[in-house]
């Protein structure tokens, strides 16, 4: 019996389980991140992405829900990965002026991770004529990037000139 060929509508599916468990593990980790971040700045960053992660959680909700799929992550080697680096900067450099770069640059890695995600799911949805996933993708595609733009102009202005 010959193997069925995969479609674009289970890839999107397998796609979007990962990146819910992608925001899960990072919802998790964002009040550590608060917790060890030196800069008032950065700790307020970090609590504003908590927030804004569970509004994305809420979305991806409704974009499982467009496809008739019950929310469930799957396990992400790359977040897993990217969260742990974090930690062991965390570890490592404890009290160091370095610290909160270290953060920034982990918390710029989860950016770029969920920028590229949410782009691929979006361009996806759009394919498969998902026009409600498309606008719920969108939007948390653009917090991603305001996100990302945020924390490129704290380490630009503050964070990395204190940590050298």
């Amino acid at each position: 019996m010959a193997k069925q060929p995969k479609t674009l509508d289970e890839l999107f599916h397998d796609t979007l389980k990962d990146i819910y468990f992608a925001e899960k593990k990072i919802l998790a980790t964002l009040p550590k991140m608060a917790k060890a971040a030196q800069s008032p700045d950065l700790k307020k960053a970090f609590e504003k992405h908590h927030t804004e992660t569970e509004g994305q959680i809420a979305r991806l909700e409704k974009v499982f829900a467009a496809i008739d799929k019950k929310p469930q992550g799957k396990s992400c080697a790359a977040i897993l990965g990217i969260t742990e680096e974090g930690a062991e900067i965390i570890k490592e450099y404890k009290g160091s002026p370095a610290l909160d770069a270290g953060l920034l640059a982990a918390a710029q890695a989860v950016e770029h991770y969920e920028i590229s995600r949410y782009g691929t799911l979006k361009t996806w949805a759009g394919e498969l004529g998902l026009n409600d996933a498309v606008r719920l993708l969108d939007q948390t595609l653009q917090e991603e990037k305001k996100t990302d733009v945020a924390l490129s102009e704290l380490a630009e202005v503050s964070v990395n000139q204190e940590a050298a």
